[in-house]
């Protein structure tokens, strides 16, 4: 009896012997991974840092005598869109006040707003106040609808309103062809094409997943790239939502794949985030409803959805 007791005591010894030394080792690896992170070597890139993500991504800019000129590198619409304009305006002063550190605008009376893809072409210009006084900083809403429309990923999945008892929302006859552009498939609201040319987004060549994540930034998320090609993890307000991609490219069956499903479904439980999303501009298969129901954490947006989605926007 006593023989069992210490082998006992020397088994229950060595496991918490084993436990502390794993428990060292994976230590060690956080505070390796975090000494990497902090040399730049991390593995996760942010794509839309505070310095870009509410702003027209910026292609060029110079001062030459009285003009500050500021080039965007935004898809301008064919027609001139005043409002467009107006925001790419107020855009410019504030690339200037941001500027205006590491280059003098002490002669500066005039501020020139150019933009568009291949041609950039003069959208407006700004007088300043008085030569080298920019006018002070407003409010600035016109690239974030933080405030002016529903955020659509704001609801938690499992209380969203999603009917799986129908079936109109997957597409029985998938088409054998090409897919036509997403674009030629959706009606945009005109606030809509505005943001998302806005952030350098043309909507008429956009990918199902290219348009979820420009929406994503524009109400507020910040977003990573993950190392899993096609994976980002999107953050707000302590939720955290892993998202998997699947573009549809010339020559791809126009049904979301099962496997891709699959992978997606593993690729989440192992994230370890609060929710995942599923992105694609192919068509949903039938599984996807039963997947929901049985996995609320999870959400699909395909192709047939998209349009719902932005009509839940209620954005004008």
């Amino acid at each position: 009896m006593d023989g069992f007791v210490i082998f006992l005591g020397i088994v229950v010894l060595g496991f918490v012997a084993w436990i502390l030394v794993g428990s060292r080792r994976r230590q060690a690896k956080r505070m390796e991974e975090s000494a990497e992170e902090e040399a730049g070597l991390s593995t996760v890139r942010d794509l839309f840092e505070a310095e870009t993500g509410y702003h027209a991504p910026l292609a060029d800019f110079h001062v030459h005598g009285e003009e500050a000129r500021v080039i965007f590198d935004v898809p301008l619409p064919a027609e001139d869109d005043p409002v467009l304009n107006d925001l790419l305006i107020d855009e410019a002063v504030e690339v200037v006040r941001q500027k205006r550190h590491s280059l003098p605008i002490d002669d500066v009376a005039y501020i020139v707003v150019l933009a568009g893809r291949g041609e950039p072409r003069e959208v407006g210009r700004s007088q300043l106040p008085a030569i080298g006084v920019l006018p002070p900083a407003a409010e600035r809403l016109g690239l974030s609808f933080t405030k002016i429309a529903h955020d659509p990923f704001a609801t938690s999945f499992d209380e969203d309103e999603t009917d799986h008892t129908v079936t109109y929302d997957t597409k029985s006859d998938v088409p054998p062809d090409q897919l036509t552009p997403l674009f030629e498939e959706l009606k945009i609201p005109r606030g809509l094409d505005r943001g998302l040319r806005a952030t350098g987004v043309d909507p008429t060549v956009m990918s199902g997943p290219d348009f979820v994540l420009a929406l994503l930034r524009m109400f507020g998320y910040g977003v990573s790239e993950r190392p899993l090609p096609g994976s980002y993890m999107a953050l707000k307000d302590g939720v955290s939502t892993f998202i998997l991609t699947d573009a549809y490219q010339s020559g791809d069956h126009p049904e979301l794949e099962e496997s891709v499903v699959r992978r997606f479904l593993g690729d989440f439980d192992s994230s370890g985030a609060d929710r995942g999303m599923m992105l694609t501009d192919k068509y949903s298969p039938f599984l996807i409803h039963q997947i929901e129901i049985n996995q609320p954490k999870v959400r699909f947006i395909t192709r047939e959805r998209v349009q719902r989605f932005i009509d839940s926007m209620a954005l004008g």
